[in-house]
């Protein structure tokens, strides 16, 4: 699918890592390889949580670029486990080399601005801001209400 850009300091924190998920280390460098693999890890476990069905998925960040790889079931699952990775706060690149078992026409992505709403971003992609909910449907499980998007964030638009 390519290589996608996001904000890198918008979304969910994932470095914001607990200790249980990282040992002390004096060492700089593996400070930080464990800091980017305890992150790769919440990452798929939230891919997992939210029930996005990736088989195989691998998730490898280096800095602030994320790596993902696996088969999805389709497109739309596809592009998700892309956003769940990206809209994470701490990655401003997102490679994927992810697989689809059941293709689906490509979605068009959104990068969310303040004072943004997913009517107002309906009526420009649809006509009608009515139609909002299909920009929700599209972005569920990320999204678990229509008013809580946030400047910065990447939603799906559906073709």
């Amino acid at each position: 699918m390519g290589m996608f850009l996001f904000m890198k300091n918008a979304g969910n924190k994932v470095f914001g890592i607990d200790k249980t998920y990282v040992k002390d280390s004096t060492d700089a460098a593996t400070r930080k390889f464990e800091l980017e693999t305890a992150a790769a890890k919440r990452i798929a476990e939230l891919i997992i949580e939210l029930k996005l069905q990736v088989e195989d998925l691998n998730v490898f960040i280096d800095t602030d670029v994320a790596v993902i790889s696996g088969l999805a079931y389709d497109q739309a699952t596809r592009e998700k486990v892309v956003l769940v990775v990206g809209n994470s706060n701490g990655i401003a690149t997102v490679e994927d080399y992810m697989t689809v078992e059941n293709e689906e026409p490509f979605a068009q992505f959104y990068t969310v601005l303040r004072g943004d709403t997913l009517r107002g971003i309906a009526k420009v992609y649809f006509g009608n801001a009515k139609n909002y909910s299909i920009i929700f449907d599209a972005n569920k499980p990320m999204l678990n209400h229509p008013n809580k998007i946030y400047p910065g964030q990447v939603l799906r638009i559906p073709a």
